[in-house]
């Protein structure tokens, strides 16, 4: 048992979902978008963000959250947010105020007289399915604080509770990530940075803060040695009287950073005990003066499974006798990162709902957590029960441990996964298969999601329509667009995938061992929310899942269709994992599953079948020591999955969002005969790494943002393909959009197609 003290821990949060219940701020944004964009429609929408907010504050409240996060919404990405906050929206767009407005421009770009003015690049946060928007610096703007909507969001925060706490994203995250400029000119503008912080944490002080915490994810990076070291001069540069700070780190362990966090001069730091072990933990806080707050990051943030209680209890309670008041209770990171409210999901087996938590539950469980430190674990002793005795539960539900499954895979896995020839002679054989002009076009997979499809998938999960119905009419849509494709002239079809409501979810509705929620739904960016399934179980197929989609799409064309797969890695990190078993062999699981799907296709005369994985580079761990195992374990999972496709068979895969100058290596590994990326927002920056380093399988960069409403001229996607010839081969070189057509209507699909395919023809002839 524990000392117990006074006063139970301080529990905080670092940041709550602000999608809102039911995905209200979603609706309230394309209704937006959609709008005219008068003060009725902009009141409209700041109402329903305002109940947005309310929501999780009321939530923190009912927990007793002792000091809950303050001004962390977005209406699209917090670190845009941050650009226009310091005023560096990029030049091209004038001169815009923080406002919802002006960080919708940065996020979908504008029509102007004089063109269409791009947005700003888009990427994954660390190693998170969550995209934030990359701030680009100009050398000739300098910092400019404009910080009144975002004192408006902490005044608000304060009214409800006063020890609500601001959280801001660091200044040396915030120009790690920056571009626009190399890292050492990015530096040499920390001491400017750090001087308008200054002057905002001087206004928060003039609020009425007392705590304000700063998010530097960056600090478990492998940064180099002039960056860890600007860190201790540059806060004290933003130190200011008044307001304290709280400094957090995440994601990463804070190995090898003891002495940086040590020395750095602020009043806490936030330690993410997900990834960090006890020990370092320990020497951090030998090393930390008296008066300085350690913060404990004890509930997996990014987890979805039900806290152990017992074992937490046994981790922090001796951090709790030596620090006593000094240490603060917290999730590891941002609850941006899991859904809003497990109590909606009681159609689930109660077995595995009894160990689901979602943010709201994990609030409740810090509570716990303090009051077991404050009064002795006999205080919340029911509640350490009922969640061991609902693990115990879980561990023996059928389908959690299946010796046949792992005894397959197990035997899959001591194969050496090579396809039976090297590229060149399969490249051959493909070219006689498929009768492809040079630089072929084609789409990477899904079509418009139009309002029709989502009736009738609502209406045959209701029960409203039977199979055959369903089936009939998602037929005719096949055949919509793969009239469409022949029309525009595409050389290498698709079917649309207007049966999948989710490239993940579509399948692991099909394979053993997943479980869907109906409100588990994240934010992946701006108002695109994603619902990832929960791999609960030993993985299993079943029966073929894409088959009959793909052969009935081919049963209507000459030209050839792929057959459209999402990959062993994508399907892992986009699902909520069981935390019982190792991901590299879930990973086997998955892709054991797709290796018979790959059979069928092929055996089923379906010529190229693409293997998405756009997670590729996401599940890279942040500490390059580190990247060695996973980097083995991805690229076999996915070579397990394709290698077993004949040479006559192209295998393409798609990774979107993704810099692949330091793993290119890795990615070549893989050996898919056609690779497509994302490359417009970087215009064709990110193909340096496949030049310099001489990949040598087909490429197909991105020529079309469709994250962004503009539509490219067939001038601007000429211009995309010419600087691409200048570093890939015309002959391995192929024609398509960055990603997926779901997203976008078809007025836009037909005009951005006819412009691609008109750009293709009039490099051919030339």
């Amino acid at each position: 048992m524990c000392a117990t003290f006074s006063q139970p821990p301080i529990t905080h949060t670092l940041g709550l979902p602000r999608i809102g219940t039911g995905r209200a701020l979603k609706w309230a944004l394309e209704a937006y978008w959609r709008s005219s964009g008068t003060s009725d429609d902009r009141q409209r929408l700041e109402a329903e963000a305002w109940s947005v907010r309310d929501t999780v504050r009321r939530w923190q409240a009912e927990a007793g959250i002792s000091r809950p996060a303050a001004a962390d919404f977005s209406f699209y990405d917090g670190l845009a947010d941050l650009a226009l906050l310091f005023g560096q929206a990029p030049a091209r767009f004038g001169n815009l105020p923080a406002s919802p407005d002006s960080l919708f421009a940065l996020a979908r770009g504008r029509d102007t007289d004089k063109g269409t003015v791009a947005p700003l690049a888009m990427t994954k946060w660390f190693d998170t399915n969550y995209h934030f928007l990359v701030p680009e610096l100009d050398a000739g703007r300098p910092f400019r604080l404009d910080a009144e909507r975002y004192l408006g969001l902490v005044r608000e925060a304060l009214d409800q509770d006063a020890l609500a706490k601001p959280v801001l994203v660091g200044p040396m995250t915030f120009l790690w990530l920056a571009r626009g400029a190399t890292a050492d000119e990015r530096l040499d503008r920390a001491p400017a940075l750090a001087d308008a912080y200054s002057s905002l944490l001087s206004r928060l002080v003039d609020a009425g803060v007392e705590w304000v915490q700063i998010d530097e994810p960056v600090v478990g990076l492998d940064l180099p040695s002039e960056w860890l070291a600007a860190f201790e001069p540059i806060y004290h540069r933003l130190r200011t009287p008044g307001v304290r700070l709280l400094l957090a780190s995440y994601f990463a362990p804070i190995e090898g950073r003891l002495g940086l966090l040590s020395r750095l001069p602020v009043d806490g730091l936030h330690v993410d005990f997900s990834t960090s072990s006890s020990t370092d933990v320990e020497a951090l806080i030998d090393r930390l003066p008296d008066f300085k707050v350690i913060s404990a990051g004890v509930l997996d943030g990014r987890s979805i499974w039900r806290a152990d209680l017992d074992s937490l209890l046994e981790r922090v309670e001796p951090l709790y006798r030596r620090l006593g008041e000094r240490m603060w209770l917290a999730p590891s990171c941002s609850l941006l990162h899991v859904p809003l409210d497990a109590a909606e999901e009681q159609h689930l087996p109660a077995v595995l709902a009894e160990n689901l938590s979602f943010a709201r539950q994990k609030l409740n469980e810090l509570s716990l957590l303090s009051r077991g430190l404050a009064e002795g674990r006999e205080a919340i002793a029911e509640e350490i029960e009922l969640a061991r005795s609902a693990r115990w539960c879980l561990e023996r539900l059928e389908g959690r441990l299946c010796s046949d499954k792992r005894a397959q895979v197990a035997e899959l896995t001591e194969m050496e996964p090579a396809r039976s020839n090297a590229y060149g002679e399969r490249a051959r054989a493909q070219r006689e298969a498929l009768d492809l002009p040079l630089l072929p076009t084609t789409t990477i997979g899904s079509f418009p999601q139009t309002n029709d499809i989502r009736a009738t998938r609502r209406a045959w999960r209701r029960g409203e329509i039977d199979n055959t119905e369903y089936e009939h009419r998602m037929h005719d849509e096949v055949a919509t667009v793969i009239r469409a494709q022949e029309m525009l002239g595409l050389d290498l079809l698709v079917h649309g995938e207007p049966e999948r409501n989710d490239m993940v979810e579509y399948f692991g509705e099909q394979l053993e061992g997943f479980a869907f929620t109906r409100g588990g739904w994240v934010q992946s960016y701006g108002s695109r929310c994603v619902k990832p399934p929960i791999i609960w179980g030993d993985v299993g197929r079943p029966q073929p899942m894409t088959v009959r989609w793909s052969t009935y799409a081919q049963s209507l064309t000459d030209r050839p269709v792929k057959g459209m797969l999402t990959g062993p890695v994508t399907l892992l990190s986009w699902s909520f994992v069981r935390d019982d078993l190792s991901r590299e062999q879930v990973a086997y699981q998955l892709a054991a599953s797709l290796r018979e799907e790959v059979t069928d296709l092929a055996q089923a005369g379906i010529a190229a079948i693409q293997m998405d994985e756009p997670a590729f580079r996401e599940g890279l761990p942040l500490r390059r020591s580190q990247w060695g195992e996973y980097l083995d374990w991805a690229v076999r999972s996915f070579r397990l999955a394709t290698a077993v496709a004949p040479d006559t068979t192209q295998i393409h895969t798609h990774m979107c969002y993704s810099e692949f100058n330091d793993i290119i290596e890795s990615i070549a590994a893989l050996d898919a005969d056609v690779i497509t990326i994302e490359t417009t927002r970087s215009n064709m920056k990110l193909l340096d790494a496949f030049a310099d380093f001489d990949y040598p399988n087909e490429i197909g960069p991105g020529v079309w943002d469709i994250h962004s409403p503009l539509v490219p001229s067939v001038e601007e996607i000429v211009e995309r393909l010419e600087l691409a010839l200048a570093k890939v081969p015309v002959d391995r070189l192929w024609v398509n959009p960055d990603c997926g057509l779901k997203t976008r209507g078809w007025p836009e699909t037909r005009l951005g197609l006819e412009r691609l395919v008109e750009a293709a023809r009039h490099l051919r002839n030339r």
